[in-house]
């Protein structure tokens, strides 16, 4: 339970970059806490925590985008799963990653930096963003959506940059 507690806001960062929604990403997160405490035998001690717990998130990342995909869709599928990749790389490896997204995350313009902080970092629900804003819910889905694929497109271009 230590070890879930103390990873737990990467776990939940590592999900929010695929499920945007709070409410919906931490569903996911007890899902997976669900999933962690049922395997928690499996896990080896001198292994990283964090890693071992995405992994578990992974799964219950597609499981609800599978459960949810008909209903509503915030990424494209290929998006989602890089977003996924990229993060778990950056888990395991210093190569960089950090610091390219760091890099693309200034390359934004700043009323997109700035919605992101305020979703990702202080965890605002979009509601309470749009009125900040004085703008729609709808309007702020949709300009995180584009910021994503912004950000995923920037990664990708430095990923294959720096292969």
């Amino acid at each position: 339970m230590r070890l879930f507690i103390a990873s737990e806001p990467e776990v939940l960062r590592y999900i929010l970059a695929v499920i945007p929604n709070v409410t919906d990403a931490r569903d996911v997160l007890q899902e997976t806490a669900a999933a962690l405490w049922r395997k928690m035998d499996g896990y080896d001690p001198a292994a990283p925590f964090t890693p071992w717990a995405c992994r578990f998130a992974a799964n219950e990342i597609r499981a609800f985008l599978r459960r949810e995909h008909r209903q509503r869709r915030w990424l494209d599928a290929d998006v989602a799963e890089l977003l996924r990749v990229h993060q778990e790389q950056a888990l395991q490896s210093d190569d960089g990653s950090a610091e390219h997204l760091r890099e693309c995350l200034e390359s934004l313009p700043p009323a997109q930096h700035e919605l992101l902080r305020r979703y990702y970092f202080e965890e605002q629900p979009v509601e309470a963003i749009a009125r900040a804003l004085n703008r729609t819910a709808d309007a702020v889905y949709k300009t995180l959506q584009r910021s994503r694929q912004a950000l995923a497109d920037c990664l990708k271009r430095k990923q294959e940059a720096a292969a």
